[in-house]
């Protein structure tokens, strides 16, 4: 789970709703870009909600549905990268808490962020190269509700529960069917 990334790969995130297509840069990110590549390398993403969607502002995923998989990640912290890239729409970053705090948790920008996201160490890995359509068409209505940020302390239950937990409290979500490595430059 700490191999290098490539300088440059695209991951397919099979939706729900359809396929959305992330093109990743390491120097953008390295730390960032190295956890992403290996979670999704190892199917950590796959079968997991897209629980935490504000229309037109952002959609979160990241927890795994297997309880006993995310409580282990939950504390697995990588670095923090420099900003190289600004968090306008279609980019993506890792969510976080504390400084160095980033696990597995990722955010897609479905607007310009970048007024109030650049002034934090939200840092992007990636950009959604296909499929932002599909993105601003994740199931939004349960907002904060389903699960909330990072920094809002309520997401005990996804961590303890995971998708049996979602699927009975908020059973519209959308969810990452697959996440996978498409190709390598």
């Amino acid at each position: 789970m700490n191999r290098r990334a490539p300088d440059n790969f695209s991951v397919q995130l099979q939706t729900t709703k359809g396929s959305i297509f992330i093109e990743l840069h390491r120097a953008w990110a390295p730390h960032g870009v190295d956890r992403f590549y290996n979670l999704v390398a190892h199917g950590y993403y796959n079968d997991s909600a897209i629980f935490r969607v504000i229309a037109g502002k952002w959609a979160q995923f990241g927890i795994n549905g297997d309880p006993a998989i995310a409580q282990a990640w939950r504390t697995r912290t990588i670095p923090d990268d420099r900003r190289v890239e600004s968090n306008v729409r279609g980019t993506m970053f890792f969510a976080f808490k504390d400084a160095n705090g980033r696990t597995t948790q990722a955010v897609i920008n479905l607007r310009d962020n970048s007024e109030a996201f650049d002034k934090e160490p939200f840092v992007p890995i990636g950009k959604v190269v296909k499929g932002m359509d599909i993105a601003d068409a994740l199931y939004s209505q349960y907002g904060e509700q389903s699960g909330g940020g990072i920094r809002a302390g309520k997401q005990d239950a996804l961590f303890k529960e995971g998708n049996r937990y979602l699927r009975a409290n908020y059973p519209k979500l959308d969810y990452i069917i697959r996440a996978t490595i498409e190709k390598t430059r």
